[in-house]
């Protein structure tokens, strides 16, 4: 395919498939699209693992690494923040409310033993680390979200010939970040799932290109609900260079999530992929449960911490719901969630990654082919 896209990064399908798990980045590598690894819970030792592991079984095809640098959090402009001394800040109110929400449902989590250097979620200073170590590897890509890429984050980039990408969710952001020296934009609707703004695809894309067009020519991937090759091809016929996509990968079989996670995406319907605080602290669009409800709609509520207090909160809690619901907890099961897009509502089975991939391929090209139909006489 004629690309900006494919030419930055070597591949045939401007199809770019976040995931947090290894064998889906190797699989959709080698199918013909590119995989990007999640690394933003990764040390420089563990993120070693993970793309050699990669590198061994993505075929010679390339990849890249995805980190989150927020640029607005609670600990913004704090040095050596630890998890533990983060957590020493958690108000009782917050704390209690967890331990109240899971008690109800049979659920407990025992106490966490953190060694005293380990850093805080979403320090800045390890995601700088781990791109570090992941230059060990012939990425092609990596990538930041919330907010501008910090001018370490592009100086590794340009030194190392590797494009650097950056999420937005408003067409403000997305000047900000060509204004920063940016590669690509990956321009994501509210529709995505995880942290998200509120303007659709379909509205932020073509918003977007306009508003870039005048300061520099930025390939733009489209982001946000997209499940299909159709979609795809929409997207494409918008001015997008090509897609970013997430939610699809969630109900493959190489994927990260549980099985009990994967029944209640093919059970869900669009609506039930909702923004919420409860599990960062930020806006987050994920699977609606009764952690979500709680946390947003009971009146006794505290409110969510910001982020990344919250998350000190929300992962223990919900790693200990995974267990109990994989144990038969039924209750544990209706509290189940993790981020994804609405989306879900075109998830009816479970694929392999490569199957998906080639579903694209082939949704694409039908719908090219439609499309020109529409032209002849």
């Amino acid at each position: 395919m004629k690309s900006p896209i494919c030419d930055m990064l070597g591949i045939e399908f401007p199809l770019l498939a976040f995931s947090h798990c290894r064998d889906v980045v190797a699989a959709v590598s080698r199918a013909g699209g590119f995989g990007v690894f999640g690394a933003t819970a990764h040390s420089p030792q563990s993120v070693r693992e993970e793309l050699r592991w990669i590198e061994d079984h993505a075929g010679g095809k390339p990849f890249g690494i995805d980190v989150l640098i927020p640029e607005n959090m609670a600990t913004a402009g704090e040095t050596n923040v630890t998890y533990n001394s983060l957590r020493a800040r958690i108000p009782e109110a917050q704390s209690a409310f967890a331990r109240d929400l899971l008690a109800k449902v049979g659920v407990t989590v025992p106490e966490q033993t953190v060694s005293d250097d380990q850093t805080q979620p979403f320090d800045p200073g390890r995601a700088l680390e781990v791109l570090d170590a992941a230059f060990e590897f012939p990425i092609r890509l990596i990538a930041n979200a919330l907010g501008v890429p910090p001018p370490a984050m592009i100086e590794m980039g340009k030194r190392h010939g590797v494009p650097v990408a950056a999420l937005v969710g408003a067409k403000e952001h997305a000047i900000r970040q060509v204004n920063a020296g940016v590669d690509i934009l990956v321009v994501q609707g509210t529709e995505a799932g995880g942290h998200c703004g509120e303007v659709s695809t379909l509205v932020l894309v073509p918003e977007v290109i306009k508003a870039i067009k005048p300061i520099r020519n930025v390939p733009v991937l489209a982001a946000g609900g997209i499940m299909t090759g159709g979609q795809m091809a929409a997207c494409m016929a918008m001015g997008a260079a090509g897609v970013w996509t997430g939610s699809v990968w969630l109900a493959t079989v190489e994927s990260e999530t549980s099985e009990i996670f994967r029944e209640k995406m093919i059970e869900a319907g669009s609506r039930d992929a909702v923004r919420s605080k409860s599990r960062t602290g930020k806006p987050a669009r994920q699977l609606r449960s009764t952690w979500t409800e709680a946390w947003e709609r009971d009146p006794n509520s505290p409110g969510p911490l910001p982020m990344p207090l919250q998350t000190l909160i929300s992962e223990p809690a919900l790693r200990g719901v995974d267990r109990a619901a994989a144990a038969g907890n039924p209750k544990a099961r209706e509290m189940v969630t993790y981020f994804v897009g609405q989306g879900v509502g075109l998830i009816d089975s479970v694929r392999s990654a490569g199957q998906v991939v080639q579903t694209f391929k082939e949704e694409f090209l039908e719908a090219v082919e439609a499309l020109n139909e529409t032209m002849e006489d």
